[in-house]
């Protein structure tokens, strides 16, 4: 690997992170927490989840990938959920 693709692997790991530990924030704070689930009866799960993950990206300014985590820590992210 070039010193470029090294830089870019480690900033594509580093992405998915942040998102994991956006959503362990949300679901370790009670708070959050609370008021994640009211925004998912307001809403859906998928709804409330890409709004998250769009919100996350914008404030990180946050390189879109492909891939996603595929076993991230945080229960309240699916595997099949898009941040576009």
């Amino acid at each position: 690997m070039t010193p470029k693709e090294i830089a870019k692997e480690a900033i594509k790991r580093m992405n998915k992170k942040i998102t994991n530990d956006i959503f362990l924030i949300i679901q370790n704070d009670r708070e959050l927490m609370k008021e994640y689930l009211r925004a998912v009866e307001s809403n859906t799960l998928d709804i409330v989840n890409q709004t998250i993950g769009k919100e996350v990206k914008k404030a990180y300014e946050l390189i879109n990938v492909n891939d996603r985590e595929d076993n991230p820590s945080c229960t309240l992210i699916q595997s099949h959920q898009k941040f576009e």
